[in-house]
């Protein structure tokens, strides 16, 4: 009989996402309740968790979550930091001693605020931020940088993800959003930098599949200013969602229609008017749009969106229970914390599954 770690499942991962568009906070225990049931999908080569609301002391500060090698890029990353930003507070992420999970390097913290010099406007700020995770994943060796949004933060590593959950103790933690992923590494290797989310300023990416147009989308966003540099397809997707929507402004419907772009032959068959826009997409945004199998879901500060593939080669289950919308690979991650939903429903392939804030929450 093979042994866990000597095969792969191209078809694996296990996805979970939960907010509760009250605002409520819910505890870090919910995700990694959810996401065993789903342990099947995964090998232990990679787990992790994202949360929304979790600072809310240090809401105005970007949480900068680090994982670095050794003291050396430490040192460089903090010289580079202090340049830029005032240091309200920086700290060894709490973990506890957990067996299954072994580090491989630091993990640290910091609450941060750019300095009185640094842009203003929210979307120049923006880009002085992403600037920044570009430099140190880029230029400052051993440092990588995990998470970079204001009052959220990723927490992943190597192993299961609830193993992972206790390594963080998450338990600790309340967020009103929560996304969650349990890894089976397709084309690259288990590594902690490697392990989902993903994230950049406050997107966050889980994802289930295998995306073939890597290259093309790569060359897309460097002549953005994007580097990737993680030695995965996913990070294509957190790029992506930065650049087509905080900065291209485009609405959630639109992106999924670029990223999960209609085959031309459908386009030709609709309405002239839909017609029109599906072939402007097409052309101005062909570099991005995403080939290959994939179900992602993707968070952001106040709300949450799941996706697929234009052809939806990977599942991806949606339900609601009152103010909560739930998305999972399985309907079982739903019901494990949600036994009674509402309404349960497979999203069709491209439609974006859209969950947000109230304006009171």
């Amino acid at each position: 009989m093979k042994a866990e770690f000597d095969y792969k499942i191209s078809s694996g991962c296990s996805l979970f996402g939960v907010i509760n568009e009250d605002g409520k906070r819910i505890s870090g225990t919910v995700p990694m309740k959810a996401i065993r049931v789903m342990r099947e999908r995964a090998n232990g080569l990679g787990g992790g968790f994202a949360g929304y609301g979790i600072y809310p002391k240090y809401a105005k500060y970007y949480a900068f979550h680090i994982l670095y090698d050794n003291e050396e890029a430490k040192k460089e990353t903090e010289t580079y930091l202090n340049e830029k930003f005032s240091v309200e507070k920086d700290e060894q992420i709490p973990t506890r001693e957990y067996e299954p999970i072994k580090p491989t390097g630091l993990l640290w913290r910091y609450f941060l605020k750019p300095k009185k010099r640094q842009p203003k406007d929210r979307a120049l700020e923006g880009d002085f931020v992403v600037n920044t995770v570009m430099h140190i994943n880029v230029r400052i060796k051993g440092a990588f940088v995990v998470s970079s949004g204001k009052n959220m933060g990723i927490f992943k590593g190597v192993g299961f993800p609830e193993e992972i959950g206790k390594f963080y103790r998450l338990e600790k933690y309340k967020a009103y959003s929560w996304i969650t992923h349990g890894r089976f590494p397709t084309n690259t290797v288990g590594w902690w930098g490697g392990a989902h989310p993903f994230g950049l300023l406050d997107w966050s990416v889980v994802h289930n599949g295998e995306i073939s147009s890597y290259g093309i989308n790569r060359r897309y966003l460097l002549n953005s200013g994007y580097h990737c540099t993680l030695f995965t397809d996913t990070e294509v997707m957190t790029y992506l969602f930065d650049l087509l929507v905080r900065k291209h402004g485009l609405d959630f419907k639109t992106v999924g229609e670029i990223i999960s772009a209609r085959f031309w032959d459908e386009i030709e068959r609709m309405p002239q008017r839909e017609k029109k826009t599906h072939e402007a997409l097409r052309m101005i945004y062909g570099s991005a749009l995403v080939n290959g199998p994939f179900a992602i879901i993707v968070g952001f500060t106040g709300g949450m969106v799941g996706i697929n593939d234009r052809i939806k080669l990977r599942p991806l289950v949606a339900g609601r229970n009152n103010n909560s919308l739930y998305i999972s690979s399985e309907e079982a991650g739903i019901r494990e914390v949600c036994p009674s939903p509402e309404r349960v429903w497979m999203p069709k392939a491209g439609e974006p599954v859209i969950g947000r804030l109230k304006k009171n929450g």
